[in-house]
């Protein structure tokens, strides 16, 4: 019986040692497909998506002062005379 226990111990020791090494293994693999993933993407010049969030934030912001600044030009333009007058630019005479 004593026997029998220690050959399920040893099983269950060899069980183990083959999990962790496979872990081991498939940790391995991951980090090496990451880094083949990272060369690939950088070879082709991709943007990160720190860099995309933060042109895609500049472009929100150019286009409300824009919408701000459209706004500022009608409330001008709508203060303006409605009718312009033209006027004749003198020029000096050179002597």
């Amino acid at each position: 019986m004593q026997t029998r226990d220690k050959i399920f111990d040893d099983m269950s020791k060899l069980m183990n040692n083959a999990l962790g090494v496979a872990q081991g293994a498939k940790e391995e693999a991951e980090t090496a497909f990451k880094s083949w993933v990272d060369r690939w993407m950088a070879d082709r010049d991709f943007v990160t998506r720190e860099e995309f969030d933060a042109v895609r934030d500049m472009a929100v912001k150019a286009r409300e002062e824009n919408d701000a600044l459209r706004a500022r030009i009608e409330a001008l333009e709508k203060k303006a005379p409605a009718k312009r007058t033209t006027t004749k630019r003198t020029t000096a005479t050179k002597k």
